[in-house]
C-alpha cells in the first residue's frame, strides 16, 4: 500500500457515486480520491466491524498488471524479490520490486501466478505505472505488460464473517491463504483471491470496474445480517498498523531497504537474478543500519510518522517513528519505527511527542492476534 499523493487531477473509483451515497468523507490517496470513513460509523466502528464480522473495502486504487507470453514467470521472478517456484499455478505471493543501484523499494505486491505464461500483479496505486514501465523495459521477445489500472476494480471483503457473505452472493470460499479462484458473477470474470491487507480471514475481488457497483451493493445487502459494513482507508490503516503490515512511503522506499524493513522473508536470496540484488546481498552481509521494530505505548502517547525516539534514558535518538496510530482493539497507542540495532524487542524506549516524552515498549509486531487463515 502507498501513502497519499497531493496531485491535483484525482481518478475516482467505479464506486464513487456509492460512496458519496453512503456519505463517505473522501481524500487523495496514491493519484485517487477514495474514501476515507464513512458517516454513521466512523474510523473506529469500521475496524471493529473487520474485527469482529465483516466489513468491505473498496481498494480500486490499487494497480492491476497482466503479464503475460512465453516466459512470463521467468520474467517476472528474474526482476523481482520473491521466488516465484516456491508457489504453483493458482497462489499468491508476497514480493517487492527494488531499484537496481541503490537496493531500496520501488513497491511491494501481491503476484498471482495464473500459468508459466500469465500473471496478475496488484501494485499500489501511485507506483503501478512505474512498476510496468520497468518490467516493459526488462522483458523479453514475446512478453506483454498490461496495465489495467482504469479498467479493474479490487473490492475487499475481510473479517470472521467473509465466507458466509461471499457464499451468498454467488462466490467461491475456503480455498486456502494466499491462493485464488477464477469466478463468474452475472456473467462478468471476478478474481476471488485470499488475501487482505487487515490481518483478518477476508477476500479481495478483482472484476472489471463496470461490473464493481452491482457487486457491492449486493454484498452491503446479503452482508446486513452479519453487520457488515462500509469501510475506509482509515480503517484500512489502523489495522494494518496493528498487525505491523508494512506502508509504502513509510515503512518501504527507495531509502528504506527489504533488509532495513526486515521483509528479507519475501526475498530469494539463492536466485541468481532480480533487482538490486547485488546491493541487497552485500547490504544483509554488512548487518549495519537501521530494522524496523514495533512500539506499543506504556501510557497514553500516541506515535505519528516523523517523531524522533531515543533509549529510556533520555540520550541520543535511536531512531525515528515510520508509522502510528491509536489501536482501537488494544486502546492504546502502536506503531512501527526504524531503530538502530542495539535496540532489540522488549527494550523501553521513549518517543519525542509535542514537547514531551512518551514511554513505549519495543514489541514484535503483529500487535493484535488473529485468524487471518
Amino acid at each position: 500500500m502507498s501513502e497519499p499523493s497531493n496531485e491535483q487531477t484525482l481518478r475516482r473509483s467505479p464506486l464513487h457515486d456509492r460512496h458519496r451515497v453512503l456519505g463517505a468523507k473522501t481524500a487523495p490517496f496514491g493519484g485517487w480520491e477514495m474514501p476515507l470513513e464513512y458517516a454513521g460509523g466512523g474510523v473506529l466502528k469500521e475496524h471493529a466491524a473487520v474485527r469482529e464480522s465483516v466489513g468491505v473495502f473498496d481498494v480500486s486504487h490499487l494497480g492491476t498488471l497482466r503479464v503475460h507470453g512465453p516466459g512470463a514467470r521467468s520474467h517476472v521472478d528474474s526482476c523481482l524479490t520473491n521466488a516465484l517456484d516456491r508457489i504453483n499455478p493458482g497462489q499468491a505471493q508476497y514480493t517487492l520490486a527494488c531499484d537496481d543501484e541503490v537496493g531500496g523499494v520501488v513497491d511491494d505486491m501481491i503476484v498471482y501466478l495464473v500459468s508459466d505464461d500469465d500473471l496478475l500483479l496488484v501494485p499500489n496505486a501511485a507506483n503501478a505505472a512505474e512498476v510496468a514501465r520497468r518490467l516493459r523495459a526488462d522483458a523479453p521477445a514475446g512478453v506483454e505488460v498490461v496495465d489495467l489500472h482504469e479498467e479493474q476494480a479490487i473490492l475487499a471483503v475481510q473479517g470472521p464473517a467473509c465466507d458466509e457473505v461471499l457464499a451468498a452472493v454467488g462466490l467461491p470460499v475456503g480455498h486456502p491463504y494466499m491462493s485464488f479462484e477464477q469466478a463468474e458473477l452475472g456473467g462478468a470474470p471476478v478474481v476471488v483471491c485470499r488475501t487482505g491487507y487487515t490481518g483478518e480471514r477476508g477476500y479481495e475481488l478483482v472484476l472489471p470496474g463496470t461490473s464493481a457497483p452491482e457487486l457491492w451493493d449486493r454484498l452491503l445487502e446479503v452482508g446486513a445480517r452479519h453487520g457488515i459494513r462500509a469501510c475506509g482507508l482509515g480503517a484500512r490503516d489502523t489495522l494494518r498498523t496493528e498487525m505491523g503490515y508494512p506502508l509504502h512511503g513509510h515503512e518501504l522506499s527507495l531509502d528504506i531497504s527489504p533488509v532495513m524493513a526486515r521483509t528479507v522473508w519475501a526475498v530469494g536470496w539463492d536466485k541468481p537474478a532480480f533487482w538490486g540484488r547485488d546491493v541487497l546481498v552485500a547490504e544483509r552481509a554488512a548487518k549495519a543500519g537501521p530494522l524496523l521494530r514495533g512500539l506499543k505505548a506504556a501510557g497514553r502517547g500516541i506515535p505519528r510518522p516523523g517523531m524522533r525516539v531515543g533509549p529510556g534514558d533520555g540520550t541520543e535518538p535511536v531512531g525515528t517513528v515510520t508509522s502510528g496510530t491509536f489501536s482501537p482493539t488494544l486502546r492504546t497507542g502502536v506503531g512501527l519505527a526504524l531503530l538502530d540495532r542495539s535496540v532489540v524487542d522488549g527494550d523501553e524506549v521513549v518517543v519525542e511527542m509535542r514537547g514531551r516524552r512518551e514511554a513505549f515498549t519495543v514489541t514484535k509486531p503483529p500487535f493484535v492476534q488473529t485468524a487471518i487463515r
